[in-house]
């Protein structure tokens, strides 16, 4: 126990060292001034600003807006024709077929919100070409969307000139522009990081090739085929992008894509890394420190309560039954996983290097209410925007407390910010809910292998990973059906495009009003006080409304085994 907990502090420690300069370079690029380097980068950039049409001036919301849908919508159709049709495609050696069209669909709809849930087997399913093209391709850019996002909330809350503050309107509100924003921050930052780490990953084993892989006759004297292909790049932005999904079935867990413990430790750091250089990013974009560090230290106190509980649950659970080993990653041992596990459901990265479906049935429940609560550390961008929900929720509890109409950087709560925040609150617990309902009230649509209260869990976390835009999985489920397909696509557009969207029009909503000037009743959001009070509104708000599930779930599948 003590050898993990040096483990999980060397991550923590090694990835806030980087990130903190990390964080302060992305200001600078989203910023938009002159850099070192621009010489380079500007010979890249402009032939691609003019072939997409890109002008050097901001969007308003409803431009912001199109320009993000139309992205998502362009990429979504290119990637389904590249699975449907996979076979005809160059770069196939291994002469894999075309995907049917609900996995397809599942599986475009995956990477593009970010969350690399697979409902297929790895390499079994995918050519080199759609490896290369399609998957590691929206892993590079589907971060980037949801950083695009959170920054443009912050220009509307932080950036706005305080000139004509009566003639504002949503229309006046500049977001920057969208598609410089993404075309900057992957050739000044996410490129060049991934080429990095790639090298490392590649130094310890990681296939990097586009040769056929060798057949081997293993010890039982029969003919196995070992598949390889470009697999360092992948799993490089699959870390660094809090993307998740593997090249093999088994992620992480297999020893091609994961064959080191040094691998095994640069591969949880990366899962850090760039979500911690976000929040560190903010204090020197908006100029706000002081809301850094409590965004920062409200994040931190949640994470290492639910790295703490992973450890230590999946300790106690193999102390009385050394059986529940199975399923787990012996390479590095059970409680080096749960590290992981932990890690992974933090930040919306999904990535696993053991089978969460063996794990303690009190790990499970705390890698689900990891993802329900979705902003302990969160995807690229997407992590601050839930964090930023629950912001403006707790500022409005407060307000009503304290008998004062809540305010927040200057701005009123009113009842269209109400109306909007109800919405993406209320959502996660329909949705999710609702599916799970649907699917454990009809056996023969889940594909279930276990019974009972594991069943429920099965279901349920399958439903919440796909919500919470994180993609990782009880294994146990036969989810490769129309229906498995279908309705996890729902989960995922639901979860990805409610945060995304709904934090961006409170914010051009609050910043087209009036400022009104701070008193000795505003409220002290950047305060340690506000901070607690933030993180108990967090988690009431999460274990009420999914409580019943909860203790149907993987609270009796503990309690049963301990009886």
């Amino acid at each position: 126990m003590v050898s993990d907990m040096w483990e999980a502090l060397s991550v923590f420690v090694v990835s806030l060292l980087l990130a903190y300069p990390l964080g302060g370079y992305l200001a600078t690029i989203l910023q938009d001034r002159p850099m070192k380097g621009d010489g380079i980068f500007k010979w890249i950039e402009k032939p691609i600003y003019a072939l997409i049409g890109v002008k050097n001036h901001g969007m308003n919301w409803k431009q912001y807006l199109s320009a993000f849908l139309l992205s998502n919508l362009c990429l979504l159709v290119f990637s389904i024709i590249i699975l449907m049709t996979q076979a005809w495609l160059p770069l196939n050696p291994d002469h894999v077929p075309n995907m049917n069209w609900d996995l397809a669909l599942h599986t475009s709809i995956s990477f593009l919100t970010n969350t690399d849930q697979q409902h297929y087997s790895g390499q079994a399913q995918l050519s080199y070409f759609s490896q290369m093209t399609m998957i590691t391709g929206l892993q590079f850019i589907s971060p980037l969307i949801g950083l695009t996002l959170v920054v443009a909330v912050l220009r509307a809350l932080f950036l706005q000139s305080t000139h004509n503050e009566n003639k504002k309107t949503w229309a006046s509100i500049n977001l920057g522009n969208y598609w410089r924003d993404i075309v900057r921050v992957l050739f000044r930052f996410l490129l060049p990081i991934t080429f990095a780490f790639s090298l490392l990953l590649n130094s310890q084993g990681v296939p990097s090739t586009l040769s056929v892989g060798p057949t081997v006759q293993t010890i039982e004297n029969n003919s196995q085929h070992i598949p390889l292909g470009p697999v360092a790049a992948m799993v490089a932005i699959k870390q660094l992008g809090s993307n998740g999904g593997g090249w093999y079935g088994p992620n992480s867990a297999a020893p091609l894509e994961n064959p080191t413990p040094f691998s095994n430790w640069l591969e949880m750091v990366a899962i850090l890394l760039i979500p911690l250089a976000v929040i560190f990013m903010v204090a020197r974009f908006v100029q706000r420190k002081k809301l850094m560090w409590m965004i920062f230290g409200s994040m931190l106190f949640m994470s290492i309560i639910s790295t703490s509980l992973s450890l230590w649950t999946e300790q106690y659970s193999l102390q009385p039954n050394d059986a529940l080993l199975e399923g787990k990653e012996l390479r590095f041992g059970a409680e080096s996983s749960a590290l992981w596990s932990a890690l992974t459901t933090q930040v919306n990265n999904g990535s696993v290097n053991m089978m969460h479906d063996s794990q303690s049935p009190l790990t499970g429940l705390v890698e689900m209410c990891n993802m329900l609560i979705n902003a302990i550390w969160g995807g690229i961008g997407c992590g601050l925007l839930q964090f930023l929900i629950y912001l403006f929720l707790a500022v409005f509890i407060a307000g009503l407390m304290t008998g004062r109409t809540p305010e927040i950087f200057g701005y009123k709560i009113e009842t269209t910010e109400i109306k909007l925040l109800s919405v993406v609150i209320l959502l996660q617990p329909i949705v999710i809910l609702i599916l799970t309902a649907i699917a454990l009230a009809n056996p023969t649509l889940t594909g279930n292998s276990n019974p009972a209260f594991h069943a429920i869990s099965q279901v349920f976390y399958e439903y919440t990973s796909a919500y919470a835009n994180n993609g990782s999985g009880f294994a146990g489920l036969g989810n490769n059906t129309v229906w498995w397909n279908v309705s996890a696509s729902i989960a995922l557009l639901a979860g990805r495009y409610s945060t995304l969207i709904v934090p961006l029009l409170i914010a051009v909503s609050l910043a087209s009003k009036q400022k009104v000037a701070q008193g000795k009743g505003t409220l002290n959001i950047e305060s340690v006080t506000f901070a607690l009070m933030l993180i108990g509104i967090v988690l009431i708000l999460t274990l009420l409304q999914f409580m019943p599930v909860l203790v149907l779930g993987p609270i009796a599948d503990f309690l049963s085994i301990q009886l």
